[in-house]
């Protein structure tokens, strides 16, 4: 299902082009093009990782080709309903250009076949990947509106209608969004590192072995938990809250990748975490 692939990057990219044209025009037909052409794409997204993971008998995460191409789905998941719950048309702003970004890089990537397939079928397996990347996908979805909420605070300290003040949301608006993403982020992390704990010990009989991976989403997990507890006991808020979100995605961007790539150990480029 290449073609369905090259299509639905396609059409994300037309999506991403609206989306631009509303930041600068504020045309309402552009919005709601950018907003069509994005569901349009997931869809087919869609179609296309259900049929390589029929193809494949097991979730498409097989290579990197494929982790991106999921991890450029579940983004476009999230915010999907994080703009049929908020509103937020400028999200996609950030949003658009990240998932067509992904996939343009998901295409250009190898595809070999998984050295072992068999480690990839299992239930367990499936929700801990799906967990796990929806949940990095609102956690991606955090960073981007903490930026936008320093970009807003910035224009209304200058105390002049400039550029980003008209064009975004309320600076609360934007807080309790970010807030919503991480809750929904760190709900889903830990039911996905739970099954993978789950799924660890069906495989290579313990919970537990300190492998790189294993020890760097754990890190991630404690860093949005301080700041869960933080929020909701000491009172972040604000620019400070924001701004610890865009640390995160840069924690989570280390467990994605640069375990991956840097550290060796039992997990491929084929989880997120």
């Amino acid at each position: 299902m290449e073609s369905v692939f090259i299509i639905a990057t396609i059409i994300y990219m037309f999506s991403c082009a609206c989306y631009f044209g509303y930041l600068f025009f504020q045309k309402s037909i552009l919005q709601r093009s950018a907003i069509g052409l994005m569901a349009a794409g997931f869809a087919l997204h869609t179609v296309s990782l259900v049929a390589c993971g029929i193809r494949a008998g097991n979730f498409p995460v097989n290579n990197l080709h494929e982790t991106l191409s999921v991890t450029g789905w579940a983004i476009a998941a999230v915010f999907l309903v994080f703009f049929f719950k908020y509103k937020l048309k400028i999200l996609g702003i950030y949003a658009a250009p990240l998932i067509t970004l992904v996939m343009i890089a998901a295409y250009q990537m190898p595809r070999p076949v998984a050295q072992n397939p068999q480690l990839l079928k299992s239930w367990w397996l499936a929700a801990h990947i799906v967990t796990i990347f929806l949940g990095n996908a609102a956690f991606t979805l955090a960073c981007g509106l903490g930026i936008l909420y320093l970009l807003q605070e910035n224009a209304i300290k200058k105390k002049t209608r400039g550029f980003f003040f008209s064009r975004l949301p309320s600076l609360d608006l934007l807080d309790t969004t970010g807030y919503a993403s991480i809750v929904v982020g760190f709900s889903l992390i830990t039911i996905g590192l739970i099954t993978g704990i789950v799924y660890a010990k069906a495989i290579w009989g313990r919970f537990w072995s300190w492998d790189p991976k294993e020890v760097w989403s754990a890190i991630t997990w404690l860093f949005y938990a301080a700041l869960l507890h933080e929020r909701l006991t000491v009172g972040w808020r604000g620019r400070r809250a924001a701004i610890m979100a865009i640390i995160g995605f840069g924690v989570l961007l280390f467990t994605f990748f640069g375990v991956n790539f840097l550290l060796q150990g039992h997990h491929g480029t084929f989880t997120a975490m």
